[in-house]
């Protein structure tokens, strides 16, 4: 399946006043980004550890609402913090006011921080991975029901790499998977994700290739990108901090993208 390379911008939501990640996300679609990511935690995870931050869900809605072009999602919900059938339900409400802009983008969760502040059962990193995989077919189910429904079907992105468990479910239930590994770990993973793809009976080119794309420098940056779609990674994402949400490197990642289309 010959995909179209995607830039995606996660514009992490600490450190900065409402007003500049609204800013952000119209610069986004200014400049091309093809998807705008956020997070979902409750506290910084660098910097200030009590610093400025928003809640994820609520910062979609808006985002719906005042993007016109782009796709939008969180990369990742987190799983323990919503009911299944609740975030199936708020996905498609945001999927709605965007007309079908969304992807859920979804994991288990790590940061303890946020369970124990906000009175979620921490568990065991297994336990977390269990519960994901019995809310992900509830999710669907909910979104099968939903009245109105979703304005297209929602795509799922899966972030991890766990080999047993997380790439089972990205081979079971992912539209999108989001690796979060780089150009040496990234062969294994795909290797295990298609080895459960045929377990289940599933076409591994069904599901899109994500990864961030990182670099010291604009050279290194671009090369790695370079390399990491050349080995079948369609969507490459950059964490973009406040408060300036400098857009400088996604801005020449779209540029490389194009000249990459143009040349097809």
């Amino acid at each position: 399946m010959n995909r179209p390379i995607r830039i995606g911008v996660q514009l992490q939501p600490q450190h900065a006043p409402y007003s500049r990640l609204r800013d952000a996300v119209r610069r986004c679609e200014d400049i091309g980004v093809d998807v705008v990511f956020n997070w979902d935690h409750f506290f910084p995870l660098y910097g200030d550890p009590d610093g400025a931050h928003y809640e994820c869900w609520t910062m979609l809605g808006a985002w719906a609402e005042q993007s016109t072009r782009i796709e939008i999602g969180a990369l990742v919900s987190c799983n323990s913090y919503r009911n299944p059938e609740l975030l199936a339900d708020m996905a498609r409400t945001v999927d709605n006011i965007c007309a079908g802009r969304l992807i859920l983008g979804i994991g288990s969760g790590w940061r303890k921080r946020d369970y124990d502040e906000y009175g979620y059962p921490f568990g065991t990193a297994g336990s977390r991975l269990d519960d994901l995989a019995a809310a992900l077919p509830r999710i669907e189910a909910r979104l099968g029901k939903l009245n109105p429904p979703p304005s297209r079907d929602v795509p799922i992105l899966i972030g991890g790499g766990g080999e047993r468990k997380t790439l089972r479910l990205v081979a079971e239930h992912a539209d999108i998977w989001h690796s979060f590994s780089d150009r040496d770990s990234y062969p294994r993973k795909a290797e295990i994700l298609t080895r459960h793809c045929a377990d289940v009976g599933r076409d591994p080119a069904a599901i899109e290739r994500a990864a961030e794309v990182t670099g010291d420098d604009l050279a290194t940056m671009l090369g790695n990108a370079e390399g990491l779609t050349g080995l079948g990674i369609t969507m490459l994402t950059l964490g973009v901090n406040g408060p300036e949400y400098d857009l400088s490197r996604a801005e020449a990642l779209c540029r490389w993208r194009d000249r990459d289309r143009a040349g097809r």
